[in-house]
């Protein structure tokens, strides 16, 4: 080994003492024992904590969504349960010292910073995993060859690192996906879901409020700055929350992982199309519209929607007709941010009398279906003649392409009071038999009301928003199945 080449392994080897203060403390460092706890740790931890299955974590999501804070908290459960706090090593790999290190050579040189011959028993979490090439080739080689210890890898750009997983590390990794916050773990996270109760009759919902206007007010609180955990409990941000957002999220995605990921050279082009969609959250959009506006090429158009979604900044919802078919030839989508913070941080916050309520209302409810990770819907629109129809939200069976249930976001209460206004609903459900359930979301009203033979459940949007993201969370907890151990 040349002089040099010893000079940089004593630094590593110094950075990696600094990054684990476990080894000495027993402790993780009190700022991160002092932040909240996500609900979702008690879904991760346990596929980090089985030594048994011989899987690497992948741990994936959009920037800020408390990803390394999920890791420390991890490090601190595995401390509690009784590991030993030197045999759990953490590095990211975003670190200037560890750049073109090997993954292998930094395990390597973590060890011998602890004194340790062996490579059993040890829990590795490679955070920012992203930032090195061929990344998924070197985990898969990490995960065959130390049998007896448990990888955990996190990064951003969550549909680049999902693909490259399924398609480099099958067998050997399980894909974990956080998400921005939902509005069941903001209520929650603030101890202010006392609000919402359990209702005895869950025909139309399984939840009522004890409060309507200040469930409202903490919607809108939600909509506003709810998506990150650092803008949700830090006041000064929330001050200034366009300047958190704009520099440490969309700047970072935009000018630094999407062209380094995909080669983009014309980022101000990237940029200006990704402000003109944020700023019309929900609206439904063609090819050819966001071509003359943005003055971008349609096939330039098309990668950078994909850009986007990969990064989770955006999800597109395709269009079904009338009668719940797909179109042939997609020509319009809409779409929406995965976030609606990001929109009122970008411009500026929302009040109920803005004109872009209606869609970030939309844009809160849809995004708690995506967060769930659930992308069996679409939204209906057609043109006949001079009837022209839309549907918000659209459950359609895979198999027999048959539309089950469906859903109209409004931000009012007129359409509780005259359900007969509903006239797109209804004509879509004069060519759709078999429909198991209408919801209508109000302001503030909730029941029921049957119109042509079919019962319409009207529930406030906040209220649906909560049991959205609620019911989906326990889903989730229920559907977490470890595979099998690996022969």
């Amino acid at each position: 080994m040349s002089k040099y080449d010893q000079q940089q392994k004593e630094q590593i080897i110094k950075r990696l003492i600094f990054d684990n203060p476990w080894w000495q403390s027993g402790k993780i460092a009190e700022d991160y024992d002092a932040m909240p706890r996500r609900p979702y740790i008690d879904l991760f931890y346990p596929i980090v904590a089985d030594l048994s299955l011989r899987r690497a974590a992948i741990l994936m999501g959009p920037r800020r969504v408390g990803k390394t804070v999920m890791i420390y908290h991890c490090i601190k459960r595995l401390i509690d349960s009784g590991v030993d706090p030197q045999r759990i090593i953490y590095m990211s790999i975003d670190t200037p010292i560890y750049s073109n290190v090997s993954l292998d050579d930094l395990f390597s040189y973590a060890r011998t910073a602890l004194h340790k011959e062996d490579a059993d028993g040890f829990f590795v979490f490679y955070d920012e995993i992203q930032y090195l090439k061929d990344w998924e080739v070197h985990l898969k080689s990490m995960v065959d060859t130390y049998r007896k210890t448990k990888f955990v890898a996190s990064g951003s750009a969550a549909a680049a690192l999902k693909m490259k997983s399924n398609e480099s590390g099958a067998g050997r990794f399980t894909d974990f996906m956080l998400p921005p916050l939902t509005f069941f773990e903001f209520l929650q996270l603030q101890q202010r879901d006392g609000n919402v109760i359990e209702e005895t009759d869950r025909s139309i919902c399984p939840y009522g409020t004890l409060d309507i206007d200040k469930l409202n007010e903490d919607f809108f609180e939600y909509i506003n700055y709810g998506g990150y955990p650092e803008v949700v409990f830090s006041e000064k941000i929330k001050e200034n929350p366009g300047q958190y957002i704009k520099n440490d999220i969309v700047e970072k995605v935009l000018r630094r992982d999407l062209p380094s990921l995909y080669g983009i050279s014309d980022i101000q082009e990237l940029n200006k199309l990704f402000l003109y969609i944020a700023f019309r959250s929900g609206n439904e959009f063609s090819y050819e519209t966001l071509s003359s506006e943005a003055g971008i090429k349609k096939d330039t158009i098309k990668k950078y929607l994909e850009y986007l979604e990969a990064a989770f900044l955006i999800k597109v919802v395709n269009r079904i007709d009338q009668s719940a078919k797909k179109m042939q030839r997609v020509t319009s989508m809409k779409i929406y941010l995965t976030n609606p913070t990001l929109r009122c941080a970008l411009f500026a916050p929302i009040s109920e009398s803005d004109d872009a309520c209606g869609e970030m209302v939309e844009t809160a409810i849809y995004d708690q279906w995506i967060l769930g990770e659930k992308t069996n819907f679409y939204y209906a629109n057609w043109s006949k003649g001079r009837e022209k129809g839309e549907v918000d939200i659209v459950w359609v069976e895979a198999s027999s392409q048959k539309a089950f249930s469906l859903a109209e976001i409004k931000w009012t209460d007129k359409f509780y009071e005259d359900p007969s206004q509903l006239k797109s609903l209804r004509k879509f459900l004069e060519v759709n038999d078999g429909i198991r359930k209408i919801i209508v979301t109000t302001k503030s009203k909730l029941g029921r009301s049957t119109i042509d033979g079919n019962t319409f459940l009207f529930i406030p949007s906040a209220l649906y928003a909560y049991w959205v993201s609620k019911y989906l969370f326990e889903e989730k907890t229920n559907q977490i199945l470890l595979p099998e151990n690996d022969a």
